[in-house]
């Protein structure tokens, strides 16, 4: 599982990246700078899920033991 979500990560990650590419900076709210600024949002909110999710696994392994 741990591997699973680094992989998800990392491809988050690049999507944030890929995102801010294809961002307009002089004119943020229009056309396809509008879908990458979704898109970076959205990357984030995964990114921030998944390590949620990682450290709920960590918290759930310590109480195990």
């Amino acid at each position: 599982m741990k591997i699973f979500t680094t992989i998800l990560m990392v491809i988050a990650f690049g999507l944030v990246v890929f995102n801010f590419t294809m961002l307009d900076y002089k004119d943020p709210m229009k056309g396809d700078s509008m879908v990458a600024l979704i898109g970076i949002v959205a990357s984030l909110c995964a990114l921030f899920i998944l390590l949620i999710f990682r450290m709920s696994k960590k918290i759930e392994e310590k109480l195990k033991n």
